[in-house]
């Protein structure tokens, strides 16, 4: 008896050095992002403790997407994607710069941290709309997309969860200006490694537009789009109902589980490993059961975990259904971003991405207003319930979306 074996994964090339390069730059400015993330926020809280204040800078960080996040992605089919990347890079770099400059000088106030905020998150809006669209350019084979996404999305978790925060709160209390000099130094020295990437990273252009029509166009072609277009209505949708929970996780640890505030960080470091384990099983699982069938299931993850976690209060089984909610998340955001990859077409990819931020990012905030207020209602552990069972519904028919389109998506990683 012959034994059967799979050749698929064989057969496939692997990532070259010009992923490699991206990697080492995005690595780079993802460690940057991560001692941002706390050392913002930490300063924030030593200018001022009004909570209002301080959660107005994340609105703030927030809302360049929702201004620019279309025009963003507009921009980026037009310049040269890795050229964009490593200017925006030095742009943060010489911002922060400025802002060091500033607290050393004595001149630190919470208005300087919302100019700081908001100008950063107009940066943030061009760089990652470039480094999404540049991923395919570089990653040619398109059935290396979900591995190059599981990558990029370890050193993610990696940057943003385990090496970033610490080290910018170690900074922080050392001296509070020290976590922006290194948030400098990273987004400078990222600037020069994706400079090593070679080749030609334009859009070919036939002849020449408005920016405004490059959106419409956008636009026009996401609508049109039998999958992408309700995708991207299903993952606004999506994203609004989790913020609705996750908005409230420090309550749901400090009220719900009980545990003291120095143990708060212990759920991010479960969540952490649950997205490591996430990225690293999501392309194995992808071969073993085929694409159309693990984007449903990664899909169907997170809204279980949000019903478990609405029913336990036992700490042990909180961390093992967070461990599962990052993990099915991160898998989803995998599979979901090289599906558009593998999809959009080339010249259109920024633009396309901007418009599908915009739709995931402008229902957080609704979401979780909304959730504040059933919770005030009810209580926290309502809002999870509540959160994953809309979820579930969304889940139905994401299914059918995939089941009428089964076909179309296996061919977009084919061609």
């Amino acid at each position: 008896m012959f034994r059967r074996v799979n050749t698929s994964r064989a057969s496939e090339p692997a990532l070259d050095r010009s992923f490699w390069k991206l990697f080492a730059s995005s690595a780079t400015t993802t460690c940057a992002d991560g001692i941002g993330k706390i050392s913002l926020p930490l300063l924030a809280a030593s200018l001022t403790h009004s909570p209002v204040l301080i959660s107005g800078l994340t609105a703030f960080a927030f809302l360049p997407w929702l201004l620019f996040g279309l025009p963003g992605g507009a921009l980026v089919d037009r310049l040269d994607r890795r050229r964009a990347m490593s200017t925006v890079n030095l742009v943060r770099a010489v911002l922060l710069s400025v802002l060091v400059v500033l607290l050393v000088a004595g001149v630190g106030h919470i208005l300087v941290l919302y100019v700081a905020a908001f100008a950063l998150g107009v940066c943030q809006v061009v760089y990652d709309s470039a480094a999404r669209a540049i991923l395919p350019q570089v990653v040619t084979d398109r059935r290396r997309l979900d591995t190059a996404n599981s990558w990029l999305t370890v050193e993610e978790t990696v940057g943003q969860d385990f090496i970033g925060p610490p080290v910018g709160a170690a900074l922080f209390g050392w001296f509070r200006a020290a976590p922006f000099v290194a948030n400098a130094i990273g987004f400078a020295v990222a600037a020069l490694l994706v400079l090593a990437v070679p080749g030609r990273f334009r859009a070919e252009r036939t002849e020449p537009t408005t920016l405004r029509a490059d959106i419409r166009e956008g636009l026009r072609w996401l609508w049109r789009h039998p999958v992408l277009r309700d995708l991207t209505i299903f993952s606004g949708l999506i994203a609004a109902l989790m913020s609705m929970a996750t908005s409230l996780t420090v309550l749901y640890a400090l009220n719900t589980l009980h545990l003291r505030p120095s143990l708060y960080g212990v759920l991010f470091v479960v969540m952490g490993i649950g997205g490591l384990v996430g990225s690293v099983a999501v392309r194995p699982l992808t071969s073993r059961l085929g694409r159309p069938r693990m984007i449903t299931i990664a899909a169907a993850i997170a809204p279980v975990m949000f019903v478990l976690l609405g029913t336990v209060t036992n700490f042990w089984a909180a961390g093992v259904w967070f461990f599962g909610l990052s993990a099915g998340v991160t898998m989803w955001n995998v599979l979901s971003m090289s599906l558009r990859q593998a999809m959009i077409p080339a010249e259109l990819l920024g633009r396309v991405l901007g418009a599908h931020r915009v739709a995931l990012w402008g229902g957080i905030p609704l979401g979780a207003l909304l959730g504040g207020a059933i919770a005030d209602r009810t209580s926290v552990s309502a809002v999870f319930l509540v959160s994953g069972l809309a979820q579930v519904v969304l889940v139905v028919l994401i299914r059918r979306l995939i089941d009428r389109h089964r076909q179309m998506i296996v061919d977009s990683f084919e061609s």
